[in-house]
């Protein structure tokens, strides 16, 4: 699994006296006793959003921002039935509650159910429903100027946005070649401006492509500056 950086609890083995209140305030489960001291299990177990932190009597956790496996839901809640289930309650109502700041926070390692977050840098490229289908990927502008946008476009796709002109291309490229070499993407679908600046965006997914090593079926839709479809190319 390719790691990120992200944020993540680290426990110093020096101040942990193995007490185990760590253990039971980790809605994931992230953490177990190894060698007398505590420790994450693996690094996509835990969200990075220090529920356990106040738990400890020695101050011996804290979060950090570092490379790490992201965070991966579906195993997480795979891990919990496996070894503990009397805590799922608490792992989904600590979600529900937290989710949308691992969003914020931490490039969003979790997507839940509707597709979100949309934006590119956000989504994490472990999330559940990338797995399987079929992307939308669209120039922010796009939904704002033609009317039909998710009737005719998103249905039935995982919609995922940016901006090529005003955020980082590079960055996009580097997260959408890590979603297409962990998940099998049936298709992508483009939607763009006609604008010059927005070109990069077709550029990016050919990149991502190319550095994933993947050939994927992909269609590109290019919105007028007038609000109407003026090509459409597959």
């Amino acid at each position: 699994m390719l790691k990120i950086k992200r944020k993540i609890i680290e426990i110093d083995r020096e101040k942990c006296d193995s007490c185990g209140r760590c253990i039971i305030n980790c809605p994931e489960q992230a953490i177990r006793i190894v060698g007398g001291k505590a420790q994450i299990v693996k690094d996509f177990y835990c969200d990075g959003l220090g529920a356990c932190i106040g738990s400890c009597p020695r101050d011996a956790i804290k979060i950090l921002e570092k490379e790490a496996e992201a965070y991966d839901e579906e195993k997480t809640v795979e891990h919990i039935k496996e070894t503990k289930p009397e805590m799922l309650d608490m792992h989904l109502d600590h979600m529900k509650k937290h989710g949308q700041q691992l969003h914020s926070d931490q490039c969003c390692h979790v997507v839940p159910s509707g597709n979100w977050p949309i934006q590119i840098h956000l989504i994490s490229p472990s999330a559940p429903n990338l797995k399987n289908t079929d992307l939308l990927v669209a120039a922010d502008c796009t939904a704002f100027k033609y009317v039909d946008f998710h009737k005719e476009f998103a249905k039935d796709r995982v919609l995922l946005i940016g901006c090529p002109k005003l955020d980082d291309a590079e960055e996009y490229v580097k997260k959408l070649t890590e979603i297409l070499s962990q998940t099998d993407i049936k298709s992508i679908k483009i939607v763009r401006m006609e604008v010059p600046c927005c070109f990069g965006l077709t550029y990016i997914v050919q990149r991502a492509m190319s550095q994933a090593k993947k050939d994927i079926p992909f269609e590109e839709i290019i919105i007028s500056t007038k609000g109407d479809i003026c090509k459409h190319k597959e």
